[in-house]
């Protein structure tokens, strides 16, 4: 992404799984870190960019769904006002009926708008890379668009223009559950069958900016005599497969009744587990079912603030963990967007949950917001390290906040995941491209104004 050569000056940086002091990185004119020079003297290269706190792999969001960025707060003013005795409880189920609303008024054109804005705010949380988890395919009703890849289209770009990647997850939901046709909402999901699909998916296009995966949405959306296509497509383009895992247990009871199984077991007899695919959620789980996939190295994408935001659970993450899953980290519906509160929550939810603490340390936890992150999305070859030959993906958070002050140094990690915040993200490089500098974003004018003016349009 970066047209010239750059040289970076941190004063401090997370190489190997330590914080040193005073390290030059060196940009080359392909977006690749060419040099690391740690122990540079304070008085760094001529011509340099300052990174003044602790710079770290860029942050990669693993799992979004952009158009959700659009039910922030509004969504809380019903689950609040609901009396506590007569209706129904608040719940996943009801937040959908709110979602579909959205979905139904989204275009390309509009849609661009609010990714956008959604992806700068994304890049001011230090976020360089967002797996997107797309299925809001056609028009309203099913119909297609005359460029059937108009809306991930417009995600793609969008990302481009807000100067993060993406790995757009384009995503194969067929029925409303269990043998059932789509309903009203999700025939713009629908492609009808798995076949076309991939014929449309096939047609997208990846380049230095964007990689194309495949996602199965769930097994309540994919027919099981259809999974192996989905499965088999990404195999064949050696490209990244995520799916919606065990996330309600109403999703697990009706997998059981249809097919006498577990939607982990279902998955595993039909081939879509293994290191490629990653599970989301994955929040209800037997042990044989973190066993399978644990044995099979599948990962698995937490997304702490949407699952607690939506009553969802906590999925067994430690459990996960120790039998073999790789973990990342995901803002999903976008309650918050930051990558360091998920990784933080992912621990103390399970503090909560075992009343014991330590379940990970700092850098295990740095390293799902990073560089397993971005192997989940299919960069785990390039990025998600400060090395030579990397690419030049950079996240600088602040040592010296209201928040992070008080800390040495050298418990730069320690500080970073269990006191920062997105709000101390100072720095954010892509590629070697200064994309946002000391908390302003440099390619997307007043980014909350382009929230604003986006999500208002959906609810006009």
């Amino acid at each position: 992404m970066s047209l010239t050569a750059q040289t970076y000056w941190a004063e401090y940086a997370w190489l190997d799984g330590q914080v040193v002091p005073d390290v030059v990185i060196v940009v080359a004119t392909d977006g690749r870190i060419k040099a690391v020079r740690p122990g540079s003297p304070a008085q760094h290269p001529a011509g340099s960019v300052t990174l003044r706190g602790l710079t770290v792999p860029g942050l990669a969001n693993a799992h979004s769904h952009a158009f959700h960025r659009a039910l922030r707060g509004i969504v809380q003013a019903g689950a609040s006002a609901r009396p506590t005795g007569g209706a129904a409880p608040d719940s996943f189920w009801t937040w959908r009926t709110l979602m579909y609303e959205v979905a139904d008024r989204l275009t390309p054109d509009s849609y661009f708008d609010l990714a956008r804005a959604v992806y700068a705010e994304m890049a001011m949380a230090g976020i360089t890379c967002v797996g997107e988890f797309h299925y809001l395919h056609h028009a309203p009703g099913g119909s297609r668009y005359a460029n059937p890849n108009a809306m991930g289209e417009a995600l793609i770009a969008a990302a481009t223009e807000a100067g993060i990647r993406i790995t757009l997850l384009d995503t194969c939901y067929l029925s409303s559950g269990f043998g059932a046709e789509p309903n009203q909402h999700q025939l713009r999901f629908s492609d009808g069958t798995a076949d076309a699909w991939a014929e449309r998916v096939s047609a997208l296009k990846g380049d230095g900016n964007t990689r194309i995966g495949a996602a199965i949405h769930s097994v309540r959306a994919v027919p099981v005599d259809q999974l192996a296509t989905v499965s088999g497509w990404a195999e064949g383009q050696a490209a990244p497969l995520h799916l919606h895992l065990s996330e309600q247990t109403a999703e697990n009871d009706a997998c059981v009744e249809a097919h006498g199984f577990t939607p982990t077991r279902l998955l595993a007899d039909h081939g879509v587990l293994g290191p490629r695919t990653t599970a989301v959620h994955a929040t209800h789980l037997t042990p044989g079912d973190i066993r399978l996939l644990g044995q099979s190295a599948t990962g698995v994408c937490m997304c702490p603030t949407t699952e607690r935001d939506l009553a969802d659970g906590i999925g067994p993450a430690a459990q996960l963990h120790q039998a073999g899953s790789p973990l990342s980290l995901g803002s999903d519906s976008h309650a918050v967007i930051d990558i360091l509160e998920e990784a933080r929550a992912m621990e103390l939810d399970e503090r909560l949950h075992t009343r014991t603490r330590g379940h990970w340390t700092a850098a295990q936890l740095l390293r799902a917001a990073t560089a397993d992150g971005h192997a989940a999305l299919g960069w785990g070859a390039d990025t998600g390290r400060i090395e030579v030959g990397a690419l030049a993906d950079l996240t600088t958070i602040a040592l010296d906040s209201v928040r992070t002050a008080g800390p040495p140094p050298r418990l730069g990690a320690e500080t970073a995941i269990f006191a920062a915040t997105s709000a101390d993200v100072r720095h954010t490089v892509v590629g070697g491209r200064h994309v946002v500098r000391d908390g302003a974003h440099q390619l997307v004018p007043r980014v909350p104004e382009a929230l604003t003016e986006a999500i208002a349009a959906l609810h006009a």
